[in-house]
């Protein structure tokens, strides 16, 4: 590390204490040239992958962007709020797993449609019919069928009494 005050390179370390949280680090440190303390501080720097729209423009990942999405496609659903986060991470963790620099759109669509699945049915359709494009009724009928197939997540057993 260079010192800030002479420019020169080997400063020593004299302090490390980690925050309450353990994302960050500081030290305290000195300089062996000209005796002067300072202090830095370490962090990890995540960095989401660029998106790829479909017409080849390139843009940042934007959180709200993706958190406004899902709200749209779940407005006035019996949704908690907790439920959309615990989604919004696990398609962040995704994101970062895939270990990319850029992804495409679609991929991050995907991502997000598998979690409103999850989350609610029909604000699964809803994102679908305006991610998908559809063009007329018969692809809405389509993803409802998709959707309705699919065997409840706790069908109930019949007894052998009853």
């Amino acid at each position: 590390m260079k010192c800030p005050f002479c420019s020169t390179p080997s400063t020593q370390v004299t302090d490390t204490r980690e925050n309450d949280e353990g994302d960050i680090v500081r030290r305290r440190r000195r300089c062996m040239h000209c005796d002067k303390r300072f202090t830095t501080y370490e962090r990890i720097e995540l960095r989401m992958p660029q998106i790829v729209k479909r017409n080849g423009s390139r843009t940042e990942y934007d959180h709200e962007k993706l958190r406004g999405s899902m709200k749209l496609a779940l407005r006035k659903r019996p949704v908690t709020a907790e439920s959309v986060d615990a989604a919004i991470g696990r398609i962040e963790e995704k994101l970062l797993s895939l270990g990319e620099r850029e992804i495409l759109s679609e991929k991050l669509g995907e991502f997000v449609m598998r979690e409103l699945r999850k989350l609610d049915k029909i604000a699964y359709i809803r994102f679908a019919s305006v991610y998908r494009n559809f063009e007329d009724a018969e692809e809405f009928s389509e993803v409802i069928r998709e959707v309705s197939a699919r065997p409840p997540a706790r069908a109930r057993k019949p007894k052998a009494s009853e």
